[in-house]
């Protein structure tokens, strides 16, 4: 079963764990890896926005394990979920792969926005990854 996973990325240990995971799951059948990577809505001067030398490293690490992708890093104002549902439905993706972070008591009211939004309104399935504790 081939096909496209798209994976949420942002420069943070859950982004990169859902990188990794990502990754390992495109290994498993040949899938098309496609890493979304946004500001916040619009923001592309904030900690989310990926440097340069970040998609490069992203592009050169898959290109190395020899990894179809293509890596989208979206500047238009919209929400970090939405650019990421957006390209998961232009791509027909099979899956979606999101990190989340550990809450506080009141942070587990909400899930988080992003991954909220992503989980409930995805087409596909979705897999959510934790960073290992420590990271």
């Amino acid at each position: 079963m081939s096909g496209v996973v798209v994976v949420g990325y942002i420069p943070t240990p859950e982004g990169i764990a859902a990188f990794e995971r990502a990754k390992d799951e495109v290994v498993i059948d040949g899938s098309t890896l496609v890493v979304v990577n946004t500001g916040q809505s619009g923001n592309f001067a904030g900690s989310t926005f990926a440097s340069p030398a970040d998609i490069d490293a992203i592009d050169v690490e898959l290109s190395g394990a020899g990894i179809a992708h293509e890596v989208i890093q979206s500047t238009d104002e919209l929400a970090p979920a939405e650019a990421i549902l957006r390209v998961a439905e232009e791509r027909d993706a099979r899956l979606i792969v999101i990190g989340v972070r550990r809450r506080t008591p009141v942070g587990k009211l909400f899930l988080g926005s992003t991954s909220q939004q992503v989980l409930l309104d995805a087409h596909c399935a979705v897999l959510a990854v934790k960073a290992a504790r420590g990271s």
